[in-house]
């Protein structure tokens, strides 16, 4: 039971994390004049996928460490 908490809160602390990092790009840049919406949810899904590579490494790395 515990190592399930352990991992769902790593893979939340990944994903607070990588949305916090990815906050410093501007997504607008990149996309189309007033589309706010897609540069939102482009922003959330990368978040997504960089939260889940950092919380695997994390628990990974606890893993090789114990």
């Amino acid at each position: 039971m515990t190592e399930e908490i352990i991992r769902v809160l790593a893979y939340f602390f990944g994903f607070a994390v990588s949305l916090y990092a990815l906050t410093a790009l501007d997504f607008n840049r990149f996309l189309r004049k007033n589309k706010p919406v897609p540069a939102q949810i482009l922003m959330i899904l990368l978040a997504m996928a960089l939260g889940t590579l950092f919380a695997q490494f994390l628990l990974a790395l606890r893993i090789t460490l114990n």
